[in-house]
């Protein structure tokens, strides 16, 4: 979702709204602090013909033509709301879990990136018998720089290191943090992007560790910092995205990757975090160009 701008009062927004609708536009009127409504678009590829739109409303809201759209719009409505009953009657009680997570609250790919680093926690024996899961590790041969393994074909290696943890705190801080991440990337964009995303940090938070430190390693915590990176970057200079981090997020999560760098807190895939969130950061500095 993106926005497009501001509309001063409730009754213009929702009327622009209705238009848009009408128009085969999908869009979402948000209440803006006190005076203000802003208008989100649903579809990337809609966005700047929404934005033209826009502007005319705002020379000429009077038109009569904006008034007319009600009627259409609430057919719309009405259609949709056939279409998803029939939906939802469709559904088995199995997949109904995923309705309530395509918002906010758990993106649908969240949740399977969680259940796959938790199985894989559960089936190494709670990070107790990593031999269990060497198959993930991005090589299983010590002192060799090369990737043979990735080099002969098992290319899934430069990725699975993501789904090994070795403890409770060590898996749950970093489900907790993709939860939150994860979510809120597909929630105002979409589960394509957090794939690419998670598979790009991954592979290059994962390769920085190897080449430093060798093939010991796995988390999440690369990826969540190349996320956190991503969220922080591209809500600062694209605003309308819909993406944002409180500053006292972004500073906690600081402290935390220079502490884990000192080395007090034992031994942590530091060049994978630092790696991740340059990656992330980039990304974000990268993919806001378009919309400055």
């Amino acid at each position: 979702m993106r926005s497009i701008g501001h509309l001063s009062d409730e009754n213009s927004a929702r009327l622009f709204g209705d238009f848009l609708l009408a128009q085969g536009v999908g869009n979402q009127v948000e209440r803006q602090g006190d005076r203000e409504w802003t208008i989100w678009i649903s579809e990337e590829d809609n966005v700047d013909r929404a934005a033209k739109l826009l502007a005319e409303f705002r020379e000429n809201p009077a038109d009569l033509k904006y008034r007319t759209a009600a009627e259409s719009a609430a057919e719309v409505r009405a259609s949709k709301a056939k279409e998803e009953a029939a939906y939802r009657k469709k559904l088995r009680r199995g997949r109904q879990l995923f309705r309530p997570m395509t918002s906010y609250a758990f993106g649908p790919l969240t949740f399977v990136l969680i259940v796959i680093s938790v199985a894989v926690f559960i089936f190494s024996k709670f990070g107790t018998d990593p031999e269990r899961v060497l198959a993930l590790f991005i090589s299983a041969t010590d002192g060799d720089r090369t990737l043979p393994e990735i080099r002969h074909g098992e290319i899934w290696r430069l990725f699975t290191p993501m789904f090994i943890h070795f403890n409770v705190l060590h898996i749950l801080f970093n489900m907790l943090w993709l939860r939150d991440l994860g979510s809120m990337i597909e929630g105002r964009q979409n589960s394509f992007q957090l794939a690419i995303l998670s598979l790009v940090i991954a592979a290059g938070s994962n390769l920085a560790q190897y080449y430093a430190k060798g093939p010991v390693f796995g988390g999440m915590s690369g990826v969540v910092y190349g996320l956190l990176g991503y969220v922080w970057i591209r809500g600062k200079r694209d605003p309308g995205s819909g993406l944002y981090l409180h500053p006292s997020t972004v500073t906690m999560m600081i402290i935390w990757f220079l502490a884990c760098a000192t080395g007090i807190l034992g031994p942590i895939a530091n060049y994978a975090h630092g790696a991740g969130l340059l990656i992330g950061m980039a990304w974000g500095f990268l993919s806001s160009w378009r919309y400055r």
